[in-house]
Parts: structure tokens; C-alpha cells; sequence
């Protein structure tokens, strides 16, 4: 695949309207041509597919993981509850962790290990076409009870869509996860976060589905390393939050362990999005706060 740089600078050195370029020019030039993940270009099928990192071994602790120990709660959330949440005003230390843009075929199963390890279910917002190149993956997430909800088929920037397109990309979607598992999608997360709120309430009233962003951003995606992924969702984290993170990259897997065990030990417990959703209070004086787990 041709070097992203190199296409950045042939077009920069080609530009009329551009003079003689520094080095110290050149690199701020090419800085400011690079797009963020939320303002990136629509992922290609090559760009989903990282690397599996074949020398990761999960770290070895003294003693048991800790346990998520939430209890059993109901997902089902009443359809007037909200059309977008990006945190949900609970009573108790509840959060939920989401994954996006799997499933991939070696992050997602040793992410599940993990999860599996620690009695922690989570939220995997799925894209469509990786559901079809690896089904398998979704029905084992399935089967051990983590919550599916729609990321679309083709992660396209869907603010830039028509509302036909959009409710194809959720459609495509939706019948992709039915094929793969049989299971019934509840919430939906756009891809960068992106959906005008017409199109919010669009999705909602013809699928049902609330749109789902973030309270935390590790910034995984920048691939900053596996101890400051961890940090930055530890230090962002409060009751009733959503945390991002995507297991499409092997780095936020990497992190994992130190995270869910760190909070764990912080007292938060760990629920679904429809679970979080489910318990949303009108009242703040209910929200509880972290006590450190013994």
C-alpha cells in the first residue's frame, strides 16, 4: 500500500502556489495534512485488518484476577429513555465498556479471554462487512454474553450520508450480525461519532436504536501504547460512564488486563450499555461514588 507521506509531500512539492518548503515547513505542512480518526477518510476494507501481535502474553498477577460482581440486571430500556447518551445518570458504581470496529480475528478472541477471566461483559459496536469475514468471532462473543450493537456496514462517515444511505449502512449491518448469531441489535454507535441529530431521530424511530457515544476516549487509535491507554481510561472513568476503546487494535487489547483490573479495584462495576441504559435515575443525589473494592 503506498505510503500516506509520500503522497502528502509529492502533492505539496507539486503545489504552485507553494514555495520553496523547509524542512521544519514541510513537516508542519505534512502535520496538518494528516487527518484525526474522527475527521479520518471512511476505513477501507485493508485498514480494518491490523497485525496480530503473535509476542503478546497476558501479564501474570500474584493471586486471582478480581471479579466483576454486578449482579444480574434487566436490558431492556424504555423506548422514550433517550435518543443519544454518551454517559447515563445511574445510581451505584456502573459503567459500561464498548469495543468498536471488530470483529477481528485474533485482538477479539483474546480480548474475550480476558473479559471472560474477569466476569465482565461488555458492548461490541461491530461493523458489518467484518461480521461477514469473521463470524465466527461474533458468535463466540455472543455466546458469552457481551452485548452486539450496530457500527454500520461500511464505517462511512455517516453525517455526510443521505438518509437512505444511512438506513442501509444500518440495514446491511443488521442483517449481517442476524446471519452471523440470530440476535437482535439494541443501540447503535456511529463511526467517529458522526450523525446529525436528524439522523439521530431517524435511527431511532425505524430502528429503535439510541445513538451511543463516549464519556471516555483513551485515544486508542493514535496508538499511543498499551500503559497510557490504561492511564487515560482509569483517570476518565465515573460512575455511570461509557468508555471507548476498539479491538481492532492490538495495543488497547494489550492494555486491557491493568485496565479492567484497576477498575475493578476503583469499585466500578461493569454492565452492558442497554443494562446502563435500563438503570438510567432522574435523580442526581443517587449517583454513587467509587469506594475501593477489598
Amino acid at each position: 500500500m503506498e505510503n500516506p507521506i509520500h503522497r502528502i509531500g509529492e502533492s505539496l512539492i507539486r503545489n504552485p502556489n507553494l514555495g520553496p518548503l523547509s524542512r521544519r515547513g514541510f513537516m508542519a505542512a505534512t502535520t496538518a495534512a494528516l487527518a484525526s480518526c474522527k475527521a479520518a477518510a471512511p476505513l477501507s476494507q485493508e485498514n480494518i485488518k491490523t497485525q496480530p501481535n503473535t509476542n503478546y502474553r497476558t501479564p501474570s498477577v500474584n493471586g486471582p484476577v478480581p471479579r466483576n460482581n454486578a449482579g444480574n440486571h434487566s436490558s431492556d430500556f424504555a423506548k422514550d429513555a433517550g435518543v443519544t447518551f454518551s454517559r447515563v445518570l445511574v445510581s451505584g458504581n456502573y459503567i459500561a465498556i464498548t469495543f468498536d470496529d471488530g470483529p477481528h480475528p485474533q485482538n477479539t478472541p483474546r480480548l474475550l479471554d480476558m473479559l471472560a477471566a474477569r466476569n465482565i461483559k461488555a458492548t461490541f459496536y461491530v461493523i458489518g462487512r467484518s461480521v461477514d469475514l469473521h463470524p465466527g468471532v461474533l458468535r463466540r462473543t455472543v455466546a458469552e454474553g457481551h452485548e452486539i450493537g450496530n457500527h454500520s456496514q461500511t464505517h462511512r462517515l455517516l453525517s455526510k450520508l443521505s438518509d437512505s444511505e444511512v438506513r442501509q449502512e444500518m440495514l446491511r449491518c443488521q442483517e449481517a450480525v442476524g446471519r452471523a448469531a440470530g440476535v437482535r441489535m439494541r443501540t447503535m454507535r456511529p463511526p467517529y461519532g458522526g450523525l446529525l441529530q436528524s439522523q439521530r431521530e431517524l435511527v431511532h424511530r425505524e430502528f429503535g436504536y439510541p445513538t451511543i457515544l463516549w464519556s471516555v476516549d483513551p485515544l486508542d487509535w493514535k496508538r499511543p501504547g498499551a500503559p497510557v491507554i490504561a492511564s487515560r481510561i482509569l483517570a476518565g472513568t465515573t460512575a455511570g460512564g461509557i468508555v471507548l476503546a476498539h479491538d481492532l487494535h492490538s495495543q488497547t487489547v494489550d492494555a486491557m488486563p491493568a485496565t479492567l483490573d484497576g477498575l475493578l479495584r476503583k469499585g466500578f462495576r461493569f454492565v452492558t450499555v442497554s443494562q446502563l441504559i435500563a438503570m438510567k435515575t432522574e435523580t442526581p443525589g443517587a449517583q454513587a461514588s467509587v469506594t475501593p473494592a477489598n
